[in-house]
């Protein structure tokens, strides 16, 4: 009997040993869980699906397949929504054969709340934090020129594209709008995904937009319309020609 106790009670210390061992090791050596990210991601969706319930389902349909009135919503990534809804696109006003720019709706939080339930839907392409438009100017006014200027203008004032449809104005320019354009492509816009335009290549591009539309102020005197060499070879043409001609046909009288 004794001998049976005395196992019992070996045992006993046993286990309250370990469970001491196991509450010391959870007090102070496991590590804690972070003040989460994902908590917050969570709240973000949840708003952002009360958002959409409200201003985009009935378009997009309830579940986000789509119908009559607007695209299937599963997969176009958050950077989709950052362009249509941070520039006024949507929620669309009218049916037209391209969404207009016009007043947003939405600020920035409930913007990136709905970007954040649309992303929760499938995934695609989302925005990289940190800023957007510190990128290499030059090389962006070389990626510009060859990738973009051909339906945008070498000067981002856009221009007339086929069915009715154009490639906007750049200016005003947003950052996030520009990056999230270049990878959602939305109208006849193509998507540039990091192998075609890398991030470095997309901020260096972004960073020459804001340039030509937000910052640059013609030091050099009139723009005329930032179009190139031909209204400035015309200009040059009628005002100088015409000036010449002006002043022979004065000494012409003079004489």
């Amino acid at each position: 009997m004794t001998s049976t106790r005395s196992r019992i009670s070996g045992y006993a210390v046993v286990v309250l040993a370990l469970a001491l061992v196991g509450g010391l090791y959870t007090a102070f050596a496991a590590p804690k869980p972070k003040a989460d990210t994902g908590t917050n991601q969570s709240i973000a969706v949840k708003e952002g699906r009360q958002l959409y319930l409200q201003g985009c389902s009935t378009c997009h349909g309830l579940s986000n397949q789509g119908g009559a009135g607007g695209p299937s919503l599963i997969g176009v990534g958050a950077s989709a929504v950052v362009f249509q809804v941070e520039s006024g696109r949507m929620p669309l006003a009218s049916a037209a054969a391209q969404a207009p720019r016009k007043a947003v709706k939405y600020d920035r939080t409930q913007i990136d709340q709905l970007a954040a339930y649309v992303q929760s839907l499938g995934g695609g392409p989302t925005l990289p934090s940190g800023p957007l438009d510190d990128g290499n100017l030059a090389l962006g006014g070389d990626l510009f020129r060859t990738n973009c200027s051909s339906c945008h203008n070498f000067a981002g004032a856009g221009g007339a594209l086929t069915r009715a449809k154009y490639a906007p104005a750049l200016k005003p320019a947003d950052a996030r709008v520009i990056w999230a354009a270049m990878q959602s492509g939305p109208e006849n816009m193509p998507r540039f995904s990091d192998n075609q335009l890398t991030p470095d290549e997309k901020k260096a591009i972004t960073t020459y937009v804001r340039f030509i539309t937000n910052q640059n102020k013609d030091p050099g005197g009139a723009a005329l319309g930032h179009y190139g060499p031909i209204p400035e070879g015309l200009v040059v043409f009628l005002v100088g020609i015409g000036v010449l001609i002006i002043v022979t046909l004065w000494i012409g009288a003079r004489a």
